[in-house]
């Protein structure tokens, strides 16, 4: 998909929005295809030649939670897809954006769905550079090239401390193939190099999904189109880290050394992301540094063993901050690309669909009970609260407050107040197509049903992990 995009036409601006479409729903009709097989504890697997003298095969593997993760990339990206359709500007080479926009969307489908550690590490790296593409896409803007080499150099490099971690599993194991290596947690925790390789892993999910303290690089990124800031930082590329701890549990968790470095990483970071969001002006900025925060969330369930919650949490951020980007790339349309949250106000009356959307992603991340936000950072901090991590939920409660306080804050600098637009924007205020609010209204109903609890459960075979429906 993305090489035929690459070949179309600057002025076929239709048929990369069809042809992407079509790419994704392919994957998603697949994905539905074999829930079946998946759902009831069936490991998909396909084997290609590769590498056979290294004793590594192309592997694909499916089990619960990489179809779950393949479902998400797939579903948030075709979303994000019709929401470009309209969002772009007919200047824009949009043949190139459709590329590297499938190209991503390729590389997080291989990170997911590799069956062995070498090809899984291939695909991690490709994400990097497809996102550094995306992140530089206006390349013609100074902020743009500088987001995506520092996005780039944090996350290619913590890909090459990951390589180096899986070299070093890969040699304790004696095979690269993800089920030999889950099967021999015990042998990899007992042997001499278990430290070095969890830090080189870790520092692999860390850097990827920005976490302290590497948090520094993702703000930067927000140089990138509405659509990119909005798929790269929802359902696809900081997730990888999450992606690859859940993997790896099997194998490399289970000890104090795991506990604090995983656990303290995340609960520093949820705390200084929501810190640093207090003080942010710019309306992408500040959810950039949201989106840290609520990463924070998910390292804390995993280094506190709740991978159950932080996949959970995982899923209902995919919808509520894929929302609020969106829903922030509609307030930037509508007033002719500001970003200061200090030069709006007053805009509920005038982009009423926007405002509503916004005001229910607003709900959802603020852990406001019944929206799916709550039911996901409850888990995470209750799991910290029943295994009397004291203080690690204490810490974890004061970042859901200042959570609460710049979003609330935020919506209201944007859409309540009197107004503080110049008179020029303010008379060319309009509100966003229905093509560009229909994706949003998809985001929100799932930002409202998709935490709720249900009596019954189904099983997916997730390296041991049972996911609530």
């Amino acid at each position: 998909g993305s090489l035929l995009a690459a070949l179309m036409p600057q002025n076929a601006r239709n048929r990369e929005s069809w042809l992407a479409i079509g790419v994704t729903v392919c994957g998603l009709l697949i994905g539905g295809l074999l829930f079946p097989q998946v759902a009831s504890g069936a490991v998909v697997r396909t084997e290609f030649a590769w590498l056979p003298a290294m004793g590594l095969n192309f592997a694909l593997r499916v089990d619960g939670l990489a179809w779950i993760f393949s479902m998400l990339v797939l579903a948030i990206g075709l979303l994000v897809v019709l929401y470009a359709r309209y969002y772009m500007s007919a200047e824009d080479p949009v043949p190139r954006f459709f590329s590297f926009l499938l190209a991503f969307m390729g590389s997080m489908l291989g990170v997911v769905l590799s069956g062995n550690l070498v090809q899984l590490v291939v695909f991690w790296e490709l994400t990097s550079l497809t996102s550094f593409l995306l992140i530089g896409y206006w390349h013609h803007r100074a902020d743009a090239r500088r987001g995506a080499r520092m996005a780039f150099t944090v996350t290619a490099t913590g890909g090459l401390c990951l390589l180096v971690g899986v070299l070093l599993v890969g040699h304790i194991v004696g095979s690269y193939d993800l089920d030999a290596v889950l099967a021999a947690g015990d042998t990899i925790r007992a042997h001499a190099l278990y430290l070095p390789a969890l830090v080189l892993v870790a520092l692999g999910a860390l850097t990827k999904s920005a976490q302290f303290p590497f948090h520094f690089w993702l703000p930067h990124a927000m140089a990138a189109p509405t659509p990119v800031s909005s798929y790269l930082h929802s359902a696809t590329m900081v997730k990888a880290g999450v992606f690859l701890l859940v993997r790896l549990w099997p194998a490399l968790a289970g000890t104090p050394e795991w506990t604090w470095l995983i656990g303290g990483a995340g609960v520093c970071t949820l705390l200084i992301g929501a810190f640093i969001a207090i003080f942010q002006h710019d309306l992408k900025g500040l959810l950039a540094y949201s989106t840290v925060s609520q990463l924070g969330y998910m390292f804390l369930g995993c280094g506190l063993g709740a991978y159950t919650a932080a996949v959970f949490h995982l899923m209902t951020h995919a919808f509520f901050k894929a929302l609020l980007f969106l829903s922030a790339g509609s307030v930037i349309h509508a007033l002719s690309g500001e970003q200061d949250i200090r030069k709006m106000g007053a805009l509920k009356s005038k982009i009423p669909w926007t405002h509503a959307l916004f005001l229910i992603g607003t709900i959802a991340i603020a852990g406001i009970p019944p929206l799916a936000g709550f039911w996901s950072k409850d888990e995470i901090m209750g799991h910290a609260f029943v295994h009397h991590h004291y203080l690690l939920y204490g810490m974890a409660a004061v970042g859901a407050f200042l959570t609460s306080f710049y979003m609330f804050r935020l919506t209201y600098l944007t859409f309540y107040g009197t107004s503080r637009l110049d008179h020029h924007t303010a008379e060319h205020v309009h509100e966003s197509p229905m093509v560009m609010i229909g994706p949003l209204i998809v985001l929100a109903t799932l930002s409202v049903v998709g935490g709720f609890p249900d009596r019954k459960s189904t099983r997916l075979n997730s390296s041991h992990i049972t996911l609530s429906r």
